[in-house]
């Protein structure tokens, strides 16, 4: 069974990254994984055939698997799916694995209670059912258009830095050192307890990363500053601050209302007929 292992007191061996779900947020990982010179291994629920075309425009450090396939080569696994899917990832199957979970809680069509009276935050949810696997948050704030945007190399001016939450030590030092391979600074906001403090509708959610579009701006143009407008970088000591200043509100959970309808036109398209 692979995982990332400590070669040194700062330093993780990974060398391969599996993942579950390929939407915008998993390929756009698997893009930049694979830029940075690591291998992915792809999968999700529709199979390996789903991905051919994408296998070929990452070329020859990806290829597609099962489900399966994925968790056993990967030193870092990363699950990119709907919340309301937590339960399908196979426990068994990721345990002894650090799991990267980028999911979000959008409480649209369903809810959950222990989620709505602030018991547990969606992380610690993942967490209780990835029994023997090592939960970290990561990805799940920053707006899938720009992962790849705002990517930069280490001490680029315009690296931006994102939090990440988790119980385990070791597995945030291997996330960490993965996040900052392929392009971005970390701040570690604590255990996944403290995970809301970068969930929907705090004040490190989304805008710190993502430009204003003028209302009435015609699609075309408004597509184009969204997905092209590199906005100033976020500072750690700037992210250290958001956390630290952010307010545990009720309700929990994102609203769609206020995000910028390029924003949602722009996933309704990528997502249609895929889910």
């Amino acid at each position: 069974m692979s995982q990332a292992k400590n070669t040194s007191e700062n330093s993780y061996q990974i060398s391969t990254v599996g993942i579950i779900g390929t939407g915008q947020i998993g390929t756009t990982l698997a893009r930049l994984s694979v830029r940075a010179g690591i291998n992915v291994v792809l999968s999700n629920s529709r199979g390996p055939e789903s991905l051919r075309s994408l296998i070929a425009e990452l070329g020859p450090l990806a290829k597609a698997g099962s489900i399966s396939e994925a968790i056993e080569a990967a030193d870092i696994v990363v699950a990119t799916i709907p919340l309301p899917n937590y339960q399908s990832l196979p426990a068994g199957e990721l345990a002894g694995k650090t799991v990267i979970d980028t999911m979000n809680y959008y409480p649209i069509g369903y809810n959950i209670e222990d989620l709505d009276n602030n018991k547990f935050t969606s992380s610690e949810l993942v967490q209780q059912h990835l029994i023997g696997a090592e939960v970290v948050k990561a990805f799940n704030n920053i707006p899938y258009p720009h992962i790849a945007l705002h990517a930069r190399p280490q001490n680029d001016p315009g690296r931006t830095t994102i939090p990440i939450a988790g119980d385990d030590e070791e597995a945030k030092g291997a996330v960490e050192q993965f996040i900052n391979t392929i392009g971005y600074d970390t701040v570690d906001a604590g255990p996944l307890a403290e995970s809301w403090r970068f969930e929907p509708m705090t004040p490190i959610y989304y805008w710190p990363y993502a430009p204003v579009v003028p209302e009435g701006t015609p699609d075309a143009e408004a597509r184009r500053i969204y997905q092209t407008t590199f906005v100033d970088p976020l500072r750690p000591a700037a992210a250290q601050t958001l956390l630290k200043e952010t307010d545990r509100k009720v309700p929990v959970g994102g609203r769609l209302d206020i995000l910028p309808p390029i924003h949602l036109k722009l996933y309704e398209e990528f997502t249609k007929g895929r889910y």
